[in-house]
């Protein structure tokens, strides 16, 4: 089964001083560059997420799509229009800051998704879900609809109500590693 992988950067990011993330250099690029490295090989198609600077994003050489959710609503309104354009019928989701992603991220969710015959499957490292590195089956789309058009926005909630599977990721757990602050990029940069 083929996967468009969606990379999320259409947050405000507040504690980054609202700064885009995505755009910000890291390790000589920005940093959506670095997870554009990771995901492409492992995915069908890239579409990328953005609300505020579409163009720059355009950049990268891929379909750019915009939140239909409007007020900046999270991830799952990213991943929501990302699955309104998906040529796929698997969709990941991966954030913008998130330079170290596993390279072998979209084999592991895939396979256990398959395995279990799951609508979903999502990376945990030790005790802690993560909840941004996702793969779900595309035919979901009718239920984000409904549960981000009852007011739903935490990715956790709309999980539970889904058939879903938590994939061990212990051994790469620094893959997971996020930039939020201007201190996570200088001490990643480290």
């Amino acid at each position: 089964m083929k996967v468009t992988g969606i990379i999320l950067a259409g947050g405000k990011s507040r504690r980054m001083g609202g700064a885009d993330k995505g755009l910000l250099p890291f390790r000589g690029k920005p940093m959506v560059a670095h997870v554009l490295e990771r995901l492409e090989p492992q995915v069908d198609e890239v579409l990328l997420n953005a609300n505020r600077e579409p163009e720059a994003y355009a950049g990268f050489g891929h379909p750019v799509v915009s939140d239909i959710v409007t007020g900046f609503a999270g991830p799952l309104a990213g991943l929501h229009c990302g699955m309104q354009r998906a040529s796929h019928p698997l969709v990941a989701m991966v954030p913008c800051d998130a330079p170290q992603l596993p390279a072998d991220l979209i084999h592991r969710l895939k396979t256990a998704l398959l395995a279990q015959d799951a609508q979903i499957a999502v990376a945990r490292t030790g005790e802690w879900l993560q909840p941004a590195f996702s793969l779900c089956r595309a035919s979901l789309l009718p239920e984000l609809t409904r549960f981000l058009h009852d007011g739903g926005r935490k990715v956790n909630d709309w999980y539970a109500t889904l058939k879903s599977i938590e994939v061990p990721f212990d051994d790469e757990t620094d893959a997971f590693a996020n930039i939020n602050t201007r201190e996570d990029l200088a001490c990643l940069e480290r």
